[in-house]
């Protein structure tokens, strides 16, 4: 009897062990707020089941242009994690809305043109064939860039410069955000012109290169901790995921330049 009641209680005293460990990791786990630029979507995609099942923590991600998440910014909203371009962040970090020191490079991608995996390649190895492929171009589609999309305020200067505009605007298909990709795949424009990594993350679009010359335009992304996070150790474990070996892989399997 005496060995029966001993065993009961070495049985009550483990279980109660376990869950006294399941609740304290559950105290310890953490949801993550994440502010990011829609450039780094296929990327987070991937990494976001990696991060949560190594410690636990939960993200929960708001995406946006970087224009439009700088906004909502400066109108009062923060995150614990800030995933934009490095001159924005430094900005942030100057107004106090980013911890000093926090902020780390992620990666490069350059603006590009896109296309349906299978279909012609145009040349746009200069700005003069570049030019000719735009007006031969059926249809076209990239970031309106009344929304603040970086690629579509780019390209909406390129076109003005190449002095095509006016004849861009009846076959210009605008979108809010890195839609441009997935339309080129659907067959419902002809050429899409966003981020690489954009292009390069739908299934059916093929990116045919970056805009030729002193034509091209790279956009340094950089992530940063919210200076009211609550969990800055929580933060920094994400910042590290994608920044380490494991991040840089995913990357530049999403056509991106690992920093």
């Amino acid at each position: 009897m005496g060995r029966l009641f001993s065993r009961r209680a070495s049985l009550a005293a483990a279980v109660k062990c376990s869950l006294l460990l399941a609740l304290g990791t559950a105290a310890h786990a953490a949801e993550l707020k994440v502010m990011s630029t829609v450039a780094l979507t296929p990327t987070l995609n991937e990494l976001t089941p990696k991060y949560e099942s190594s410690g636990g923590n939960k993200l929960m991600i708001v995406y946006s242009t970087i224009a439009e998440l700088k906004k909502r910014i400066d109108a009062g909203e923060t995150a614990d994690v800030m995933i934009l371009s490095r001159p924005v962040l430094d900005g942030l970090q100057t107004q106090g809305k980013v911890a000093q020191g926090s902020i780390v490079n992620v990666g490069s991608s350059y603006v590009a043109i896109g296309v349906r995996t299978g279909a012609p390649k145009p040349d746009i190895s200069t700005a003069e064939k570049l030019k000719t492929a735009l007006l031969a171009a059926k249809s076209i589609s990239y970031a309106d860039p009344a929304k603040g999309g970086a690629s579509g305020v780019y390209f909406a200067k390129v076109i003005d410069r190449l002095g095509i505009a006016d004849q861009m605007k009846s076959k210009t298909v605008l979108v809010p955000g890195a839609e441009a990709g997935e339309l080129v795949a659907k067959g419902e424009v002809e050429l899409g012109v966003a981020q690489a990594s954009e292009i390069a993350a739908v299934a059916g679009a093929q990116v045919v290169g970056p805009l030729p010359g002193d034509l091209n335009s790279a956009i340094v992304f950089a992530v940063g901790i919210g200076s009211t996070t609550k969990d800055p150790a929580a933060a920094k474990s994400l910042i590290e995921l994608l920044t380490g070996p494991t991040g840089a892989a995913v990357l530049k399997s999403k056509g991106m330049d690992p920093a």
